[in-house]
């Protein structure tokens, strides 16, 4: 049995480990990611440049605040999303009835006529804005764009899809993905968000989540099971995205610090083939992490050891179940896509960290 003293002696090795692995590992990834986004940035700002000016109902995004780029998403170290916002859609009503999970429809208000609308050429015959069409006419755009552009050598689109996406220099992806951003209001398919017996998060900040509201993005929904470039309602649907709720959530204590430390060991060691353990799955299970352990102290530094345990064993599970249930929409399962096989070596693979993490107090050096 550990005594008190044992605890607390444990507790600093780990500390210390957790702060070496911040400024050495975490802090080498954040620097490559850094470098990369400028990189990328200047060619995707040069893109889009030429896109606002043959599309005026977008709006001009990519701007940098506080050095870190606004509508920019990070989802690995090759792989981006630029957020590319559209002009408001307040003559639309918003249509969240679940029947197509993670995913909304905007329709055309009663009384309005079609021919009247700012998006008139992207609404369907039923009155419905068609997140496929706008894709379908973003692509036409970045296309002409690339021609003209000032790094048409480096820069060309990605086939084989309906979604817009760049490959630089051969080694990086960008998605640009048209969206409308709904602030002050809240999705219906996620109105048990937050649960009521759990004290975390606080209503302070779940007021404060919901007046900021959420995304929708123009996309194909692989994520729900649709093929959003089939023909029917789920082609013209957008998805729902709760990004910057999701990392509302995750200020305070060193909750953020504990996601940079799960991102690296994800991108060191769990980067497989098949991505069995997507980046999003991590962020989603470090939410539900924070349900369990709601107080603060819970996440102070010295804590992050046994919080990193903690995912990994839900993530374990997860992976043995098959299933990873979205935070805000939980009959959406993040690892749909993954293969059995796939998922099969990741749950040896995230055993073999977490035994390493438990066994051996100075885990963090060799992860």
């Amino acid at each position: 049995m550990l005594v008190p003293q044992d605890i607390h002696g444990a507790q600093s090795r780990m500390l210390y480990q957790v702060n070496k692995y911040s400024s050495e590992r975490v802090a080498a990834r954040r620097a490559a990611v850094a470098k990369t986004l400028r990189e990328v940035v200047k060619v995707v700002q040069d893109v889009l440049k030429e896109v606002e000016v043959q599309e005026p109902r977008v709006i001009s995004s990519l701007t940098e605040v506080n050095g870190r780029f606004e509508g920019l998403n990070v989802i690995s170290q090759t792989e981006f999303e630029a957020i590319l916002y559209l002009n408001q859609m307040g003559e639309f009503n918003f249509v969240d009835d679940g029947s197509i999970p993670g995913s909304a429809v905007l329709k055309l208000s009663d009384g309005r006529k079609r021919s009247m609308s700012l998006w008139v050429e992207f609404i369907t015959a039923s009155g419905y804005l068609s997140a496929r069409k706008m894709r379908s006419r973003l692509h036409t755009l970045v296309a002409q764009s690339i021609d003209k552009c000032t790094y048409r050598d480096m820069v060309r689109m990605v086939g084989d899809t309906s979604e817009v996406k760049l490959r630089i220099r051969d080694r990086y992806v960008v998605q640009i993905t048209p969206a409308f951003k709904c602030a002050g209001v809240w999705p219906r398919s996620a109105a048990h968000w937050p649960s009521p017996h759990v004290p975390w998060p606080t209503p302070s900040l779940v007021a404060e989540v919901k007046t900021e509201g959420f995304d929708l993005l123009s996309k194909e929904n692989a994520v729900a099971g649709y093929s959003t470039t089939a023909g029917g309602l789920e082609g013209d649907a957008w998805v729902l995205s709760f990004n910057d709720a999701e990392n509302r959530l995750l200020y305070g204590a060193s909750r953020k610090r504990c996601l940079a430390i799960l991102k690296t060991l994800r991108d060191r060691h769990l980067d497989l083939p098949g991505d069995p353990v997507p980046a999003y799955a991590v962020k989603t299970l470090m939410l539900y992490e924070c349900e369990k352990h709601p107080r603060d102290a819970e996440w102070d530094e010295a804590a992050l050891g046994d919080r990193l345990v903690g995912i990994f064993l839900q993530l374990i599970t997860c992976l043995q179940c098959r299933r990873c249930p979205h935070y805000f929409l939980p009959t959406i399962n993040l690892l749909r896509g993954a293969s059995p096989p796939a998922l099969e070596a990741a749950a040896k693979q995230v055993w073999r960290l977490t035994r390493e993490l438990l066994t051996n107090s100075k885990s963090l050096e060799k992860l």
